[in-house]
């Protein structure tokens, strides 16, 4: 087990916002409070107003004298509405991870304009865990996540770091806290996205540093909430025995997001999308042998969703190459785009003798 950590990790001071600093440049010295205070009178901001011209987008959205802000205007400017539909664009289905998503935006955005027209606010917990087999988007979803967090004002940069225990559990004593910290502030200021979380700490090794590396990551998502943003990912069962060995860290969390596996309608759909997006397309007879592919793939050991029938098409493109040099003669746009029937067929999937294998 590794050594409680008490005050700021050494070596990973960081400065907290609004600890004593100069004001900056173009900002009015306190001896010169009263007089700025004067001039934004005299261009008719009242003293302290939420929506005086302080460059805010969010600064003339709404009608000053009635004290209103326009939400449609507010999440078009910040561009909560462009990050919620490339989401849309990038990922298919996720119902539920999408609806969860524009909620956390929606606490976020009503949050930031109760701050504009002066009510009290707290800063919300916004540390997350993501959990659901692979390649069902989890990646994709922080990215975005990232970006609104940054768009809204409660992180310094859409900057996302993606680890795994490899970044930051060391191999011997003393190597784990300089990992981890060099990890920590990698990420500070944006989004620290650890995959295969559960696999910091192995408590069946007495000689494993883990539990030195979650209990300094604790201390810094506690202490640096307004620097940075934590993402458990990995697999809901193992997280959740994660969480069952270091109820500090589940206390630290604020959503839990599962994503569910994609379906067959759904994965037929995300290759048609990946191969659109490379110039390709599936020649007619070979939709109902893709669908069938997905079928069978989608039963086997070690489906990795998205992933995997990513993977499948850059195997029917090998064989489409293959096939067409070795036919020689000319070729034309047609040929050159289309996925036939064989270039699928000859996966291992469909192959009886070879069940259980990878294809």
């Amino acid at each position: 087990m590794g050594r409680a950590v008490s005050g700021t990790p050494k070596g990973f001071e960081m400065p907290r916002p609004g600890s004593g600093d100069r004001p900056a440049a173009g900002e009015a010295e306190p001896e010169d409070a009263a007089e700025a205070e004067g001039a934004a009178e005299a261009e008719g901001a009242a003293p302290g107003d939420p929506l005086a011209d302080t460059g805010d987008p969010l600064a003339d959205t709404g009608d000053a004298g009635a004290g209103e802000i326009d939400l449609d205007r507010a999440r078009a400017e910040l561009g909560i509405e462009q990050a919620l539909e490339q989401l849309d664009r990038e990922l298919v289905g996720l119902v539920p991870v999408k609806a969860r998503l524009r909620d956390v935006a929606s606490l976020l955005l009503v949050d930031r304009l109760r701050s504009e027209l002066g009510l009290r606010t707290s800063r919300p917990n916004l540390h997350m865990s993501f959990t659901g087999p692979p390649g069902t988007g989890k990646t994709t979803v922080a990215t975005r996540m990232a970006e609104i967090l940054h768009s809204l004002g409660y992180l310094p940069t859409a900057n996302l770091v993606t680890v795994s225990r490899e970044d930051m559990v060391g191999q011997y004593v003393g190597h784990t806290a300089p990992r981890t910290k060099d990890v920590l502030k990698r990420a500070m200021g944006g989004v620290l996205f650890i995959d295969e979380a559960y696999a910091l700490h192995r408590p069946e090794n007495e000689r494993d540093y883990g539990q030195e590396a979650i209990e300094i990551l604790m201390q810094v998502m506690e202490e640096q909430r307004e620097r940075l943003v934590v993402i458990l990912a990995g697999y809901g069962d193992r997280m959740e025995r994660f969480f069952a060995t270091n109820p500090g860290l589940r206390s630290r969390i604020a959503h839990h997001i599962d994503f569910p596996p994609f379906s067959v309608d759904e994965l037929v759909e995300i290759g048609h999308r990946a191969l659109a997006e490379q110039g390709y397309e599936l020649a007619p007879e070979a939709e109902e042998v893709f669908r069938r592919y997905v079928e069978l793939r989608r039963a086997k050991p070690h489906f990795a969703n998205a992933r995997s029938i990513r993977n499948a098409l850059e195997r029917a493109r090998l064989r489409q190459a293959t096939r067409l040099v070795d036919a020689g003669g000319r070729v034309g746009r047609a040929q050159l785009r289309r996925i036939e029937p064989s270039d699928l067929l000859a996966s291992r999937v469909f192959l009886e003798d070879e069940k259980g294998l990878d294809p």
